[in-house]
This record gives structure tokens, sequence and C-alpha cells, in this order.
């Protein structure tokens, strides 16, 4: 049988998310990072095979089913566990998402057996994707930094504990509608409402059973059915309804709508 490809396979970016200096996405069979250190928390899940590392003297392991959190400044490893190798997709946060006083808790249990937390740094990372979804990854990060605290802080966790804030929900909701072309950042709703992020999305999505980013997609969409039925492009109805471009509208269009707007407008009597 022939001797496995090398393979060495990354692609890195920048999104437009407040607190995530980089996104990783790395697949390698043989490569072994030496011991180094970062200034940003390393948030990482591996998709496929395992990993093996040392972190402040001590080996750990991480297979798929758990989260590991890298804490900034410390040193530690990395190398394949696996024959194979491995596949990994890594956020690097700053201390605006996680402060450097988690640091101590996250050296003494960097792996988290969390399948809850598993998979919403899974969709936060497809959200991380796709230009244009940026209150998607924002809500989904500012989610997934909450129970990361409570990992670390379980004597003061109060994670997905929803509390039950109509008027801040619909406060949001008015929000979101005056900015239904332009968007919003949660940032931005935080200082305007006078709330927690993490608050605001929990309140609004206990009020209306749909997270924020659903909403404000669900509106564009709908803004964009009226435009296609009056006989404009997809290209121009992408620009007019606050859509990065026509394929960020397609792909949300689709999931709502069931066929591409192309298609829909096609369709018009």
């Amino acid at each position: 049988m022939a001797a496995a490809r090398t393979r060495q396979e990354v692609s890195a970016w920048r999104p437009s998310v407040p607190g995530v200096t980089e996104v990783f996405h790395a697949h390698f069979t043989e490569y072994a990072y030496p011991m180094h250190v970062h200034e940003a928390w390393t948030l990482l899940i591996v998709d496929d095979g395992a990993v093996r590392y040392d972190l402040d003297r001590h080996e750990h392991g991480t297979p798929h089913d758990t989260v590991s959190l890298l804490p900034p400044h410390v040193p530690h490893n990395g190398s394949p566990a696996t024959p194979h190798g491995f596949r990994k997709r890594v956020l690097y946060l700053d201390s605006s998402r996680l402060g450097e006083d988690l640091i101590g808790r996250a050296v003494d249990s960097p792996d988290l057996r969390d399948p809850v937390l598993r998979l919403r740094v899974g969709q936060l990372h497809t959200a991380l994707a796709h230009p244009g979804d940026e209150l998607e990854a924002d809500s989904r990060l500012t989610l997934i930094g909450d129970r990361l605290r409570a990992h670390l802080r379980p004597e003061t966790a109060t994670d997905d504990v929803p509390r039950r804030d109509p008027a801040l929900a619909r406060r949001l909701r008015e929000l979101l509608d005056e900015r239904v072309v332009q968007g919003l950042v949660l940032d931005e709703a935080s200082g305007l409402l006078h709330a927690h992020p993490a608050h605001l999305v929990r309140s609004f999505s206990t009020a209306y059973g749909i997270a924020p980013h659903q909403y404000l997609m669900s509106r564009r969409v709908d803004r964009a059915r009226r435009l296609l039925l009056e006989g404009r492009s997809p290209a121009d109805v992408a620009t007019a309804t606050g859509f990065y471009d026509q394929a960020h509208l397609s792909r949300h269009f689709r999931r709502l709508v069931g066929v591409p707007p192309g298609r829909y407008r096609k369709s018009a009597r």
C-alpha cells in the first residue's frame, strides 16, 4: 500500500466580528507545532483525528467531542495523535471576550466535554465563513463566551437560564425593524438599550422563539420577495435589502423560501 501523502492545508482570515482576531482552519498529517505562546485565547475543535499537546507541562488531548480552550501567554505545543493527522478549526479571541482572570482555571481544565458547546462552536465557524452574517456570528460567540465562563466559574454559572424580559425584547425588535437594511451589531444594541449582549440575545429568543439574527434575515427576505416580484434583479435586490452580495441573498432566500431568488422572480405573474 502506498504511503499516505503528507498534507498541509490551511486557510485563515480576520472576520468583522468584535473580539475575534483570527479564524484558522487546517489539515495536517505530520506537522508538529513546537512550544509557543499566543497573545489571544485559542478556542479549538478537531473535526477529524486528534491532537496531543502539552500545556503548562501537562499532557492533554483533543478527541472530536471536546472543545479545547488554551489561555494566552501559556506555552503549548501540538502534534497529530492519529496516523492520518488531524483537521481542526480554531478561533483566536481577545480579552474583550474572555478576561485574563480566567487563565488559571483554563490551564487546569483546557479540554471541555460539552456537546452543546461543541455544536455551537461549529455553528459559529459556519457563520464566520459567510460575509454578511456578522450579527449571527456575534450572537453565537456571545452565548459561547457565557458558556465558557460557566465552565471556568461553575460556582457562579447561570448559563442558558433564560430570563424573561419582554420589554427589552420588544425594544430590540423595534431597533432591528429600524435597521433592516443597514443592520446592527450587538455592541451597539447593548449601548443603546443598556443591557448586556448575552441578555439581549436570550431575552429576544425567549420572547419570540427566534434569535435576533434570524429575525433580521426574515425581515430582509420578506423585503426581497416584494422587490423581486416587482421585477428587480437579484443583484439589485441584494443591495437594496442589506445583504452582503447576491450569493448572501441567495443562501438565506433559499433557506427561507425553498427556491433561489432568480427562480422565485421568474415564477411571478
